[in-house]
Order: structure tokens, then C-alpha cells, then sequence
């Protein structure tokens, strides 16, 4: 078994002790539990958008932001040579 040691920020450290004792675990089980999670992932970490985000339908009234489109600059071309 391998120990590591890293410091942590004192702000994190106390988040994870509550959500270890809401979980009712132990704190190393909740670290190593989320090390897992994130190390048996395909792509390492994945961050998916919270379904409120997803299901976003925008409001009825407000323009879209593809009309705008035309209002915008274009980039400046670059000079190579």
C-alpha cells in the first residue's frame, strides 16, 4: 500500500470531514472513494453539466444570439509576411 501526503486547503478539509460524517464514513474511505470514482473514469475526470444547465430552454421573449451575429467585428487578419 502506498501513503501519500499532500496539503490541503483548511476550507476543503473541513468540507470533506462533514461530507464524511453526512456519508457516515471515514474520511480516508471518502478520499479514496473519490479517487477511484475519478481514476476508473474513461478520461480521468469528467464534468458533466448539472441537468438544470441541460434541460436550459432560455426565455421565450429574449433574442437569440445568433442574430447578433452580423453586429459582430471580425478578427484582424495577421500579416505573415
Amino acid at each position: 500500500m502506498m501513503q501519500i501526503m499532500i496539503d490541503i486547503p483548511s476550507e476543503l478539509e473541513q468540507d470533506l470531514i462533514r461530507q464524511a460524517e453526512r456519508s457516515n464514513v471515514p474520511l480516508q474511505t471518502l478520499i479514496l472513494q473519490a479517487l477511484r470514482q475519478i481514476a476508473q473514469s474513461p478520461s480521468g475526470f469528467t464534468a458533466q453539466w448539472p441537468e438544470s444547465v441541460l434541460s436550459y430552454q432560455g426565455i421565450p421573449d429574449f433574442p437569440a444570439f445568433e442574430s447578433y451575429r452580423d453586429e459582430l467585428i471580425p478578427p484582424s487578419e495577421i500579416e505573415l509576411f
